[in-house]
């Protein structure tokens, strides 16, 4: 058994009913902030424009519009969660460390705040995943095979 199938297998088992509940949460969260991007395109340009990802500000537009929304939906229904957490995590290492930090360490920044804790919760549901949860769809279908 190699590393990931240790890490899946733990995450499986060790799994309390509270953290689908988070879990729901995060996705509905990041669908929205994928709803308000895509509605805001324009300050997202000019946020970039202040970036090194100036030149391929369209590019990763797109990517995130679509990794939220699709990504969040996964995640909210526990389906595929892993994947799709891979999907957010370079977004928000870029929110967290290029884009929100140049505006300081302060209290006020909040949106800095708000991406590093969902930076954090995605590395938990990383580790954890959606497992055999109750309210998780892909617990849902390994109840149904093993019937």
């Amino acid at each position: 058994m190699n590393l990931i199938q240790k890490v899946e297998y733990w995450g499986d088992t060790h799994h309390p009913q509270w953290l689908d509940i988070l879990r729901i949460a995060l996705g509905i969260f990041i669908f929205i902030k994928g709803v308000l991007f895509i509605a805001d395109t324009n300050s997202v340009l000019r946020l970039l424009e202040d970036t090194a990802f100036q030149p391929n500000a369209w590019a990763i537009i797109h990517y995130v519009a679509f990794a939220h929304l699709v990504g969040g939906i996964f995640i909210a229904f526990g389906l595929l969660t892993r994947i799709f957490v891979v999907f957010q995590l370079p977004i928000l290492i870029g929110a967290v460390f290029f884009v929100n930090l140049t505006n300081g360490l302060s209290y006020l920044n909040s949106e800095l705040w708000v991406s590093v804790l969902v930076l954090i919760l995605l590395l938990v549901f990383l580790v954890v995943g959606s497992g055999s949860g109750t309210y998780s769809t892909d617990g849902l279908i390994k109840r149904r095979r093993s019937f």
